[in-house]
């Protein structure tokens, strides 16, 4: 089958109707979704744009692949599930957003086409780069990027299968949208549950988090400054409002794009036996907590919206058992026909596409590597997902962004009961009712890691029972 991975950036799964939003609509998304299957506990390894991109291409975790965070670079010699498929007789592009590093070593490898943005790239009138060397291409980036795949795929002679990346560069801060949307979100948009989260019983490494919409968003990223003369709670709401504008018509030009995409297939005759994949390389807070970005192990940072389609292949429906961006690599191979190299760390959940076999995941492993002291301030850690808790341990050192002050705190823990307490606001890591199930979780989380290959950080005290 043709495979077709449209990937945005920091696009959570809240601000997706088909996930229930109650922000915006994307019916293009959401067909997707209707005529395949919604994924609803994705989760992201590392939830950071590069680690994350890393992890999907290579099928494994950060510790591994080496992108552990913005600033350490691909080696994009590696073996990825394009490598598997392109030798495997399948014609590979990649277009739009990889930042993984440019230039010797670090620009994309086993595609037979590529165009990317340069590291992050621009909304308007972007720079690309491909073997040709770089150019600048007038127009709307999510536009252009769309053009640039589907010309791609159109100038293909014979039937060999094709697998072509879609990687957007929007939602991504600081949320350009196209001028001819400047009329959308202009009522006021509704607040989450959380945004005046008081962080009360969180850890400080948590409340030092400089992703506050209230004292955060930068001039760049408003575009005008607030009205003068508002109070602090009256700019906070005002400046929700602003992010939110630009971000929420951002995503509705990605759901545009997305049914091009569609249309297209559709148009040749393809779309029934092609994987159509849409994801976002993490999620992101929405105001949620009163934050904005991602990072964290929470649930708004660590869940990625998930949905395909391949009519011919698979049933509509909703998927609920745990997968990981680790998966995707030889999910995408197993029904491809086509052998995983050995180094990947993932599981393939085609199974649970198709009626096979499958066990589901007991819990899911996340680190977040950049320990970052000055512009997010979020702060090294590490944790363990089960269907019910959640067990986080900020271990504050380690690496970080040269230049970014790696601050060194004492290591803390948090614990949350997902059942009774689904917008995390309850830590009850010391909570002597959860004793036992902090425990099991520490021994899982130990055992995991090794499992990973991935060692914990010496501030960690080995569980006994591990």
């Amino acid at each position: 089958m043709n495979i077709v991975l449209i990937l945005t950036d920091d696009h959570a799964a809240h601000a997706i109707s088909a996930y229930g939003s109650v922000v915006n609509q994307t019916p293009r998304i959401d067909e997707i979704a209707r005529l395949g299957r919604r994924f609803d506990n994705c989760f992201a390894t590392n939830s950071l744009c590069s680690p994350s991109r890393a992890s999907i291409l290579t099928g494994t975790y950060s510790h591994v692949n080496g992108v552990t965070t913005l600033v350490t670079p691909i080696d994009a010699s590696q073996p990825s599930f394009v490598s598997a498929l392109r030798a495997a007789g399948y014609r590979t592009a990649m277009v739009g957003k990889w930042h993984m590093g440019d230039g010797p070593g670090h620009d994309p490898e086993h595609f037979d086409y590529w165009d990317v943005l340069i590291e992050q790239g621009e909304y308007v009138d972007p720079v690309f780069l491909s073997k040709s060397g770089r150019r600048t291409v007038p127009g709307y980036a999510t536009d252009i990027i769309t053009d640039l795949a589907l010309n791609w795929i159109s100038s293909l002679d014979g039937d060999d299968p094709y697998c072509v990346l879609i990687y957007h560069k929007a939602p991504h801060r600081p949320w350009v949208p196209p001028p001819s949307f400047a009329d959308r979100y202009v009522t006021p948009i509704p607040l989450p549950a959380t945004f005046d989260d008081d962080y009360a019983t969180r850890t400080s490494s948590a409340r030092r988090a400089a992703m506050r919409i209230a004292e955060h968003l930068t001039l760049e990223d408003l575009k005008t400054a607030p009205p003068p003369g508002l109070s602090y709670s009256a700019e906070a709401l005002w400046k929700y409002q602003r992010f939110m504008e630009d971000y929420l018509r951002c995503v509705d030009s990605v759901d545009d794009n997305v049914g091009r995409v569609i249309d297209f297939l559709r148009a040749r005759g393809d779309f029934d036996d092609t994987l159509l994949m849409y994801a976002s390389d993490q999620g992101f807070f929405l105001g949620d907590h009163g934050w904005f970005d991602k990072r964290f192990m929470y649930e708004e940072s660590l869940r990625m919206p998930l949905v395909l389609s391949c009519p011919r292949r698979v049933e509509p429906g909703v998927v609920d058992e745990m997968v990981t961006n680790v998966d995707w690599a030889q999910t995408l191979l197993e029904a491809a026909g086509v052998p995983a190299h050995p180094r990947m760390q993932g599981r393939s959940f085609w199974p649970l596409l198709t009626s096979g076999a499958y066990a589901a995941a007991e819990g899911v492993y996340y680190r977040y590597w950049e320990h970052d002291d000055v512009f997010h301030k979020a702060p090294a850690h590490y944790g363990y997902r089960t269907s019910r808790y959640k067990l986080i341990y900020f271990y504050n050192d380690g690496l970080g962004i040269p230049g970014c002050g790696w601050g060194t705190y004492p290591p803390e823990w948090e614990l949350y009961d997902l059942e009774l307490d689904p917008a995390e606001t309850r830590n009850v890591y010391d909570d002597p009712a959860y004793a036992a199930v902090r425990d099991e979780l520490t021994v899982a989380m130990w055992n995991e890691q090794a499992r990973l290959g991935d060692k914990p950080h010496p501030s960690q005290p080995r569980p006994v029972t591990a």
